[in-house]
């Protein structure tokens, strides 16, 4: 303990005046907090729609008034011809485009069905979904209340829906992605941490001075964790806070439940890290591991921003060794549902096993290279 108490002094000095180490482990997390924050975000408002009323009649104005007032969509042009309709989307000037044939009008008043048409960029398969989504919700809405202003009385369906979503009322995607920006800032900042810490004693030429000292390497390994555990930890508690405070985040779980799953899934990230700068012969070449094996998977393959159950079985295989996949699982838990300690153990479970592997794996590789 003593000798494992001296590598942790040792190494805590060194960062302590390392200015680049503090402020990449401080203040960077903090900015990717509020840069992705607000970049991220899968609510599509301001739709760029394009309205060509070959109608003009006082159905098709309040059909188009329907859209303006709905607030997900703003009209940038009014095309006269089937060649400007081109012309907009192809030049991305106008998302949808919102075409009211001639007689509309009439052939509401006459009591018979209309037919409208909505031309949308299909681009991008995930946006052009979503504005198909609420075209059909605000065409829906204008209908009922033009039938019943025809019948003289609102037809009531024979089955309603009455929806009630729990967690996130709003269904404001931001509540949803600020846990996953945390595990992934928290994730990038444990593994850079520590994969320059051993490669940086290769590059000073102090690596074979401890070689020498009588230090086990399990002491060295945790000696060398200890101070990075401390600075991770801040740097996490600092971009939890933050995102409860900026993006209103709820915190409707345990504190304490919520640090031993924080204390957990960077102590993975630290020991993925050990592991890489015992690979690795330079602190370019730790650097780019580091952000290669946190940065993707942590984005791509944790459940962040992809759903997991709608990846190849193959690819969820994988998924399973990505430290993120259980941590945002029970952050999400504990931040949202106010899921207790039974509810994730499983998680914490997972987590335990990969620092267990993680960490066995550095100090082989370390006593190896000692001897």
């Amino acid at each position: 303990m003593r000798k494992m108490l001296a590598i942790a002094r040792k190494e805590a000095r060194q960062t302590l005046r390392d200015v680049r180490t503090l402020l990449m482990a401080l203040f960077v997390p903090l900015f990717l907090l509020w840069l992705y924050g607000y970049a991220l975000n899968f609510d599509i408002r301001h739709v760029r729609l394009a309205v060509q009323d070959r109608d003009h009649s006082a159905e098709s104005r309040e059909l188009i008034a329907a859209f303006v007032n709905s607030t997900y969509f703003d009209i940038v042009a009014t095309p006269t011809s089937e060649r400007d309709i081109e012309t907009l989307i192809d030049e991305g000037r106008a998302r949808a485009v919102l075409v009211i044939p001639e007689n509309t009008g009439r052939t509401l008043q006459a009591g018979r069905d209309a037919a409208v048409q909505v031309i949308i960029d299909g681009d991008n398969a995930n946006t052009a979904t979503t504005v198909l989504a609420y075209v059909m919700e605000t065409v829906r809405g204008v209908s009922a209340q033009l039938r019943a202003e025809r019948l003289g009385m609102a037809q009531e369906p024979a089955v309603t829906v009455e929806p009630r979503v729990w967690f996130n009322p709003q269904l404001n995607s931001t509540i949803f992605l600020v846990p996953g920006l945390i595990a992934f800032i928290a994730m990038i900042t444990a593994v850079v941490l520590t994969a320059l810490s051993i490669v940086r004693e290769k590059e000073r030429g102090t690596m074979e001075q401890v070689r020498m000292a009588p230090v086990s390497t399990l002491a060295y390994v945790v000696g060398k964790t200890v101070p990075y555990f401390v600075l991770a930890f801040i740097s996490a508690m600092g971009v939890l806070l933050a995102g409860m405070a900026v993006f209103d985040v709820p915190m409707r779980g345990s504190w304490p439940v919520l640090l031993l799953a924080t204390s957990l899934f960077l102590l993975a990230g630290l020991g993925q890290g050990l592991l890489i700068s015992t690979i690795a012969e330079s602190q370019q070449m730790a650097f780019q591991l580091a952000l290669l094996s946190s940065f993707l998977p942590t984005v791509v393959l944790s459940g962040f921003i992809f759903p997991i159950a709608s990846m190849p079985r193959a690819v969820q295989v994988i998924t399973h060794i990505v430290p993120a996949r259980y941590y945002l699982v029970a952050l999400r838990g504990i931040m949202l549902k106010g899921n207790g300690l039974a509810l994730i153990l499983p998680q914490l479970g997972a987590l335990a096993l990969f620092i267990v592997v993680v960490t066995a794996l550095a100090a082989l590789r370390l006593s190896r290279q000692k001897g």
